[in-house]
């Protein structure tokens, strides 16, 4: 049988579940760690409840997602997962589920391990959202996920560096209420509401017009021109402010 005849008959077994996301659907990528909790704590022991250079690698591997050949306005971090919001008009790999999660997955696998110098691993999965509001309301629930793990980390960790078990802290934090966990914090002299907004609320990474110096060898003159760049937000808004922050991206989009 020939390499033609194979190819033929082969590659219909790879491709027979293929699908695509239709046009005019957004699509939202959420890619997390593998099996995060051993890394982060046994392997690489990073600093409880929240470490700066777990949250600074975990940014630069969005940073790295967001320019890798896709066309993403909007990535967001919290924990060790990140979310992506790709451009309504995203064709790559003729918008093929296979191949963007795969993609994502070893992308961001392969980025993060670099910056942290041990093997990390990530799984990917798609969200695809016929209108603006339902993606505003899965951004929402990412910062609403963010919230809820940072209260639970701090009172956790304040519970452990008492002197209780596992065990102990977990049943303590169980069933407790947001005002219950807040005054657990507050007894042990800390305001969660001071704590830095990025625990509470994620990290995002949005493209922004700059200027930039330039020089023109005709002229021989310096010249300002604008440029695209990343910026991280460490202090992202909450509640109905993020909505509309979240709306702006995505409508930007729409016009383009």
């Amino acid at each position: 049988m020939t390499f033609d005849d194979l190819d033929r008959k082969l590659r219909q077994f790879e491709t027979a579940h293929d699908r695509a996301v239709l046009p005019e659907t957004y699509i939202v990528a959420r890619i997390d760690g593998r099996s995060f909790t051993r890394l982060t704590k046994e392997t690489v022991r990073f600093e409880a409840p929240f470490d700066i250079r777990f949250r600074d690698i975990m940014v630069e591997t969005v940073r790295h997602l967001m320019t890798c050949g896709f066309t993403i306005p909007y990535g967001y971090t919290q924990s060790d997962e990140i979310s992506l919001l790709f451009d309504l008009d995203e064709q790559s790999f003729g918008r093929k589920t296979r191949k963007l999660i795969s993609v994502l997955a070893g992308e961001a696998s392969a980025k993060f391990s670099v910056l942290l110098g041990q093997v990390g691993a990530f799984d990917c999965r798609l969200s695809e959202f016929p209108n603006v509001p339902l993606v505003v309301d899965y951004f929402r629930w990412r910062q609403e996920d963010a919230h809820r793990n940072a209260l639970n980390a701090h009172c956790y960790w304040q519970l452990r560096q008492q002197g209780q078990t596992v065990a102990q802290a977990t049943r303590k934090i169980e069933g407790m209420r947001v005002s219950a966990k807040n005054e657990l914090l507050f007894q042990m002299g800390i305001n969660f509401n001071n704590l830095p907004a990025w625990q509470k609320r994620g990290v995002g990474v949005t493209w922004q017009e700059v200027k930039k110096d330039g020089f023109n060898p005709i002229t021989d003159q310096t010249v300002q021109t604008m440029r695209r760049q990343l910026v991280n937000n460490y202090e992202l808004p909450l509640h109905e402010i993020y909505s509309q922050f979240i709306v702006g991206i995505a409508t930007r989009q729409l016009q383009s």
